[in-house]
């Protein structure tokens, strides 16, 4: 199974992202587009895991729940990564109470270390993949896209769970959902 940890955006701040993302699609039709539906922002990448391990990890994840209280983040601007004429990836910019994301990003982290999960990034970086380039070399037309991100602004949305998803044929099934429990 290839598994991530992620949080969801909420129902509403979910539903604006797929408008934006539909409103953005005219302008690189090319591009491999996220499904609206499967809008998250990823925290950890496991990669190719046995099924016989989901015990352990619910061990390790649902601790990391009862520190955190749910937090709210909003959806605005964006830009891209890779070369600024030919893009590789566009992002949207993840706001709101980002302390609070990288809080719970750094302790899935440290919950999955000693299961011989880490992180890839020094640094965890708050954002939304919204498409990427079918070419390798990157595609002009998300540079467009970034430009007409500039001043969107998607709304907020409540996290309150963190899950454990499993990616299969570009559809994300949830294996493990973790509820933030702490109190205000």
């Amino acid at each position: 199974m290839r598994l991530f940890t992620a949080v969801t955006l909420g129902d509403a701040l979910t539903a604006e992202t797929g408008r934006g993302i539909e409103r953005l699609r005219a302008l690189a039709p090319d591009a491999k587009w996220v499904r609206s539906e499967g809008v998250h922002l990823t925290l950890l990448f496991l990669g190719d895991v046995d099924e016989g391990r989901l015990p352990e990890l619910r061990d390790a994840l649902e601790p990391v729940g009862l520190y955190h209280a749910p937090f709210v983040l909003s959806v605005a601007g964006g830009g891209t990564f890779g070369s600024p004429s030919h893009p590789r990836v566009l992002w949207a910019d993840v706001r709101g109470d980002v302390a609070a994301l990288k809080a719970l990003q750094a302790d899935v982290a440290r919950a999955l270390e000693p299961l011989g999960f880490r992180s890839d990034h020094a640094e965890y970086t708050a954002h939304l993949t919204l498409a990427r380039a079918r070419p390798p070399r990157g595609d002009p037309a998300l540079a467009a896209c970034a430009r007409e991100l500039q001043g969107a602004a998607w709304g907020e949305g409540r996290v309150d769970r963190l899950v454990l998803f499993e990616s299969t044929r570009g559809h994300y099934v949830p294996r493990l959902e973790v509820p933030l429990e702490r109190g205000g």
